[in-house]
């Protein structure tokens, strides 16, 4: 019997710990992790460096490539963990374009957590003068999608990464889809 890849986007706002939880959870299901952040093109990165909200026109690109990196892993037959922010569901459904494989993990949690960690991080071009634009542009997940938790970004990243886990063991695989 030929391997199913296992498919996940660890989503949220920036500060959630999307990055941090990924990488555990990737590692606890032997799988390649991607940074979803090192695919935005530069003209993406230099609007946020300088503290510019991205449209949906700058992030179309963008979610095409990880869509495409998601639908080749899907295709190899392997396991891949993305951190990609994945705001509206407009957006997590052309990440579902790459395959009904895709499971989502959103971190939620309040607007002061995530600004105190954005301003105790060092390294990143996203400053934390854009977490209020992430905020307004969130709709997080609801029940009626498929193959999407929502889980307490305040919990320590590894037990975030074990809930994530435990949670993709226990999902059922997707229905099968009817020929057209």
């Amino acid at each position: 019997m030929a391997h199913t890849a296992r498919l996940v986007v660890v989503m949220g706002v920036s500060g959630c710990g999307k990055s941090t939880v990924g990488k555990m959870l990737a590692k606890r299901l032997k799988a390649e992790f991607l940074e979803g952040d090192e695919l935005h093109p530069p003209r993406n990165v230099e609007r946020m460096t300088a503290g510019i909200p991205l449209t949906d026109s700058d992030r179309r690109d963008w979610l095409l490539e990880i869509a495409q990196q998601l639908a080749d892993a899907h295709a190899a037959g392997h396991d891949l963990v993305v951190s990609c922010s994945a705001l509206k569901l407009a957006y997590r459904n052309t990440l579902r374009g790459a395959s009904n494989l895709l499971a989502f993990v959103h971190l939620s949690g309040s607007a002061d957590l995530f600004r105190q960690r954005l301003e105790n991080r060092s390294g990143h071009y996203m400053p934390a003068s854009l977490l209020e634009s992430q905020l307004q542009t969130l709709e997080p997940p609801t029940a009626a999608e498929p193959r999407t938790t929502t889980l307490d970004a305040t919990l320590a990243a590894a037990t975030l990464a074990e809930q994530a886990a435990t949670w993709l063991v226990a999902l059922p695989p997707p229905a099968a889809k009817g020929k057209r």
